[in-house]
């Protein structure tokens, strides 16, 4: 009779696909992020970005006359991979007995971590954008309106807003509010809870105060427009090596250690499609 064993239930192949599916379905900031894989292989943990100035409109040029030339300039900060990694350990006792799953469980935990710290690096990004706008009131859709026309836009773009959940009810207290179970269509990111003003909300805890803690500071960004894939989205998230998952047997305690890591960096790669709007919080 064929015996399980605990290396049969932890396998960390089958594990690894497992977190990186839950990982991907618990991102809340960063669904709307490039991911750039080109430093898989790649020697080196350290990656310059460019952000690229508009080089301005195009110009009438008369019959045999000579285009003037433009200088394409750039900014650049510099990155560096990081690890993001978590672990847990299991007794025997806990897998053989299986209530409430517990590796299963563990696979929930690791991901939730990672996901959460990746999370957390991307509305860190967000906040190093160049554009803002600072309102004196709580959130609302008329100062909601004039941060987002700080993008100038000749066309109208999608967009998403980052709001705290201790601001959704003033948005939802507006008639100007769709609720999302209200859509004709479906939402399109992972926590979209409705819009406004034409924005998709998704409400994330990651939101912060300013240093004074008068103020939320809630991301508005210009999502990818397709065929525009030349032009730099707002974030990038460049992967070294994707969620990896290992396991350490401990003989002696009869305990398998299981722990997962991502090498990563996420870098604001476009700071015109990053508005940072500032609203009053809301006294207590």
């Amino acid at each position: 009779m064929a015996m399980t064993t605990i290396s049969d239930i932890i396998n960390p192949q089958v594990m690894a696909d497992m977190i990186s599916a839950k990982i991907e379905n618990k991102i809340v900031v960063t669904p709307f992020a490039k991911v750039d894989d080109s430093l898989v292989g790649v020697p080196g943990d350290t990656i310059t970005v460019p952000q690229y100035a508009y080089i301005g409109d195009a110009e009438f040029v008369g019959e045999g006359e000579t285009a003037e030339t433009s200088t394409l300039t750039a900014t650049s900060t510099t990155v560096t991979i990081k690890k993001a990694m978590k672990a847990v350990e299991l007794t025997d006792e806990v897998v053989l007995a299986g209530y409430g799953n517990p590796v299963g469980e563990a696979n929930t935990q690791i991901a939730k971590a990672i996901a959460s710290k990746v999370d957390s690096d991307a509305m860190d990004a967000l906040l190093t954008g160049t554009l803002s706008y600072e309102s004196e009131n709580t959130i609302n859709y008329n100062d909601i309106i004039d941060a987002v026309d700080i993008f100038e836009e000749e066309l109208n773009s999608e967009k998403v807003m980052f709001v705290h959940p201790k601001q959704m009810t003033q948005l939802r207290k507006s008639e100007l509010f769709i609720s999302a179970d209200k859509y004709t269509g479906e939402t399109v990111l992972y926590g979209e809870v409705g819009m406004i003003a034409n924005i998709r909300i998704v409400m994330s805890k990651k939101v912060k105060l300013n240093e004074e803690g008068t103020h939320y500071i809630n991301p508005i960004i210009k999502l990818q427009e397709k065929g525009d894939e030349d032009d730099a989205p707002a974030l990038t998230i460049y992967l070294k090596r994707d969620t990896n998952v290992e396991t350490q047997r401990n003989t002696l305690s009869r305990t398998t250690a299981v722990s997962a890591d991502k090498f990563y960096t996420v870098a604001l790669s476009n700071a015109s499609k990053v508005v940072l709007a500032s609203f009053l919080k809301e006294e207590a």
